[in-house]
């Protein structure tokens, strides 16, 4: 089975990569390179082009503080990109997996996300996060949209990774009223692989629509980095508890995270396993890797 993969340079991207070949999966990757992800007819011309069974769009424009000031640019890689990934797919009769978001959501309240809440942005990264969802359901060919949260790995700029890079300062303030569930992105490769052969697999099964995919169990971030520290062992800071207002960014978060990810289970039988597990596994790549805390 054949999948074409957008975003091969990211986290996730490079997940995927590892873990294809244990699924049956050849990965034909696009990156930059090859398709601009603000032109949406480069987009479109390498689906059409290619030669796969599948397309998964693991690229996206994730800078939120960023965003509020590029929005323009959020819009044309979460929005106009998948679209024009969607529109191309439909014409093909290919399946598309597109990966979103937690920011979808305000963060009201605490209960857990369901795929049937209602949504409602409040950022520039949210809005255009949901637009490009809005945008392949439009289009109406088969889809697979899976939203996650809080994503670290052993590669690229994450949470865990900041975290081990300032373990030798004193003190660190750390938002402690924001909740969700952190993710590994070697587990959400793996589901997304299974979910990219079932859909190959039987074109007419269930496998479509929403679904949410996040790490079991939920946390804070003070509570997250608490565990980082204690997990890695070594020189680790004092973590300072602070509030979301006492720590002002350019982008508002969303106070509630937490994912729903009940559906993921019953429609392809998995269950994603505790955080704390993805953690440790991330940080035996990491020291494997000689510490290596950049790439």
């Amino acid at each position: 089975m054949r999948a074409l993969l957008f975003g091969p340079g990211g986290q996730l991207g490079r997940e995927l990569q590892d873990r294809a070949a244990a699924h049956g999966v050849s990965l034909v990757l696009v990156d930059r390179a090859m398709a601009d992800l603000t032109d949406a007819g480069a987009v479109a011309r390498a689906v059409q082009d290619a030669d796969v069974d599948i397309v998964i769009n693991a690229a996206a424009y994730t800078a939120v503080d960023q965003a509020e000031t590029e929005e323009a640019v959020a819009q044309a890689v979460n929005a106009a990109a998948p679209a024009a990934m969607a529109r191309a797919c439909a014409a093909r009769g290919l399946p598309l997996i597109h990966v979103s978001t937690d920011y979808v959501f305000d963060g009201a309240g605490s209960a857990p996300w369901r795929e049937t809440d209602p949504v409602g942005p409040i950022g520039a990264y949210g809005r255009s996060k949901l637009a490009g969802e809005a945008a392949i359901a439009e289009v109406g060919g088969r889809h697979l949209i899976v939203r996650t949260s809080w994503v670290f790995s052993p590669y690229g700029r994450n949470f865990v990774k900041t975290m081990l890079s300032l373990a030798g300062r004193p003190e660190l303030r750390v938002v402690d009223d924001q909740h969700g569930r952190p993710t590994a992105a070697g587990d959400l490769a793996e589901a997304l692989l299974v979910a990219a052969r079932r859909m190959v697999e039987t074109p007419d099964g269930p496998v479509q629509g929403l679904l949410h995919f996040a790490g079991e169990g939920a946390t804070t971030w003070r509570m997250f980095a608490e565990a980082i520290f204690a997990a890695a062992g070594g020189a680790a800071p004092t973590i300072v508890p602070v509030t979301t207002s006492e720590y002002p960014t350019p982008a508002r978060r969303p106070a509630n995270s937490v994912l729903d990810c009940t559906r993921v289970e019953a429609l392809l039988g998995l269950r994603p396993r505790p955080w704390r597990d993805g953690l440790a596994e991330t940080l035996r790549r990491l020291a494997e890797r000689s510490g290596d805390l950049k790439a």
